[in-house]
């Protein structure tokens, strides 16, 4: 299963991006994650349901006592073949 989540908040300048590249390698997930320059974070995040449930679950605290996530906005999208890591895409 392959996801786009839109993280909501205060998520940029916080670590975000990092915090959610560690988590989603913890558990097994591959994608990316990037900043949008409406000040959201958007997600793709790849591997079985329960993973990404936790996954979105654990989004909500953040990183640490700066961030704030408002609202995750899920959105299920068509799996990439062949992806191995979770990265960050520096704009």
């Amino acid at each position: 299963m392959r996801v786009n989540l839109l993280i909501e908040g205060r998520v940029q300048g916080v670590g975000f991006r990092w915090f959610a590249r560690e988590l989603a390698l913890e558990l097994g997930l591959t994608g990316n994650v990037r900043n949008n320059a409406d000040s959201t974070v958007e997600i793709n995040a790849q591997g079985d349901q329960v993973p990404i449930e936790r996954f979105i679950y654990y989004l909500y605290e953040g990183p640490n006592r700066f961030a704030r996530v408002d609202h995750v906005r899920v959105r299920e999208i068509e799996e990439v073949e062949a992806e191995k890591d979770f990265e960050v895409v520096l704009l």
